[in-house]
């Protein structure tokens, strides 16, 4: 899986600001279009990226077709900084995207000494805690608990807030192992018990947080 933490996360407890000032100087900025492929899977990892605008989803396509959503990565996230020499997976512009991208061996040089080797142990280690929910979320919870505990990532915001959902039916169902009828059906029951409102197909609000927070817990 992708590793990505964005810079302001406390919990990597790195020297971000100079990191992402790194970036800023010798990053290239380029524009992806909806559904466009940003790398490959498998491809050489030689390269880092960030979000500056839109949103990016990483996924793997199984040797029959079948699509495994990976992660989804909002502006000011870090993508792409792989452990090993090529990236397990694809990454491709969920909407209108600006990126970010700086060859790894320039941010090395231009870094601070060990930086970005720290930077990737820590990213490896929120990876792995990223990880750890996905697999509880997939092998553990009911359909009705896994689309509960999506929208409860989403919506950090808090109650009342209006939070958009820029990923549709057919991505939600790939990043939680369901089908989309399965999605469908479980946010219209959601929606039906006055738990969450959508005010559009991409955007919704929590109305009854707390019931929310149980579900996903």
């Amino acid at each position: 899986m992708t590793l990505a933490y964005p810079f302001e996360d406390v919990r990597t407890q790195i020297k971000s600001a100079s990191l992402a000032e790194v970036m800023d100087r010798l990053g290239v900025r380029m524009n992806f279009a909806k559904d466009e492929e940003i790398y490959a899977q498998e491809e050489d990892a030689d390269l880092i990226y960030r979000v500056v605008s839109g949103v990016v989803r990483t996924m793997r396509l199984l040797s029959d077709g079948r699509r495994q959503v990976g992660d989804f990565y909002q502006a000011g996230d870090l993508f792409g900084l792989e452990v090993g020499a090529l990236h397990r997976y694809s990454a491709e512009a969920l909407c209108d995207c600006a990126i970010q991208v700086v060859k790894r061996s320039s941010l090395r040089a231009q870094a601070d000494e060990g930086e970005l080797d720290r930077a990737i142990w820590e990213a490896t280690c929120r990876d792995l805690e990223r990880a750890q929910d996905h697999i509880l979320l997939l092998g553990r919870k009911t359909a009705c608990e896994k689309v509960a505990s999506f929208l409860m990532d989403l919506a950090q915001q808090g109650p009342n807030e209006a939070i958009d959902l820029p990923m549709g039916r057919q991505d939600i169902a790939d990043y939680l192992g369901l089908t989309i009828e399965t999605v469908s059906r479980m946010l219209t029951q959601l929606q039906g018990s006055q738990v969450v409102e959508f005010a559009s197909c991409r955007q919704f609000r929590v109305r009854r947080w707390d019931v929310l927070e149980r579900l996903a817990a």
